[in-house]
């Protein structure tokens, strides 16, 4: 059986006597402990697409399945990342986390077994030297590790990371790229990542989803990155599978774009 699986998933938003037609028939199945990255030109449904495997927006027809179970509401099986970390700023780094922790392991982790847990989730992330800080008192990169290690701590199925770096600078942008490749690769997670960031696509995926344009997008085509892990940003750079990978998802964009153009 696969684990995730998104069979003919359509998304119609109405309002009123107006449709939106945001996505059409979108079928893909994921693998357990697979890296997936999302991409296309802005409008094109990433977004929606990731909120109906979060179960935080109904599919219109289709059905998505996650480890044999439907997903049709939201649940801690499915952990989000977004571009604003979402931290509570009354909360420390600490009690963010406790707050999903104590949600989800309450009634079967001890306090000191959630403690540990906790920590070792902020250590995971290398911000246990922030327990006790508030939001307003770190980094927007030390803000978003937190936001990540609080997922994490859920023990999601899923990871799903919406555009989790795109209001950092580049430089903070690699440093957490690197980290996720490290979780990954000591958890072995399923992780589904919507980017526009193509180099960002290419280094930390198995596989590259690139959406159509809107309305009615779907998938254009799906390109697997026969890059070995652990992965080098630097050596990958020279490396002619990498050049291979970013140019076909680069044509893809470019002709999508070029479509967009000729229609107007």
């Amino acid at each position: 059986m696969k684990y995730l699986q998104i069979d003919h998933v359509s998304k119609t938003f109405v309002k009123g006597s107006k449709q939106a037609h945001v996505l059409s028939d979108i079928t893909l199945t994921i693998d357990k402990g697979e890296f997936v990255s999302i991409i296309g030109h802005s409008g094109c449904g990433k977004s929606t697409l990731l909120n109906l495997i979060a179960g935080l927006t109904d599919v219109t027809s289709g059905g998505i399945v996650l480890d044999g179970r439907e997903v049709n509401a939201p649940g801690p099986d499915r952990a989000v990342v977004f571009q604003n970390h979402s931290l509570l700023p009354w909360l420390t780094v600490y009690d963010n986390i406790k707050l999903a922790v104590s949600k989800v392991f309450g009634a079967t982790k001890s306090r000191a077994e959630r403690h540990d847990w906790i920590m070792q989730n902020l250590d995971l992330v290398q911000m246990s030297h922030a327990a006790d800080k508030r939001p307003g008192e770190i980094s927007g990169g030390m803000r978003q590790r937190v936001g990540i290690a609080r997922a994490l701590a859920m023990e999601p199925k899923v990871l799903l990371l919406d555009e989790p770096f795109g209001a950092l600078d580049a430089l903070t942008r690699a440093h957490l790229q690197d980290a996720v490749m490290d979780i990954h690769a000591r958890l072995g997670n399923t992780m589904i990542m919507i980017t526009h960031d193509v180099d960002e696509a290419v280094l930390l995926a198995d596989r590259i989803v690139m959406m159509t344009n809107g309305p009615a997008a779907t998938i254009g085509e799906v390109l697997t990155v026969p890059l070995v892990r652990p992965r080098d940003r630097i050596r990958l750079a020279s490396q002619p599978d990498y050049v291979r990978a970013r140019e076909g998802v680069l044509r893809f964009l470019y002709e999508r774009h070029r479509l967009v153009e000729a229609a107007e």
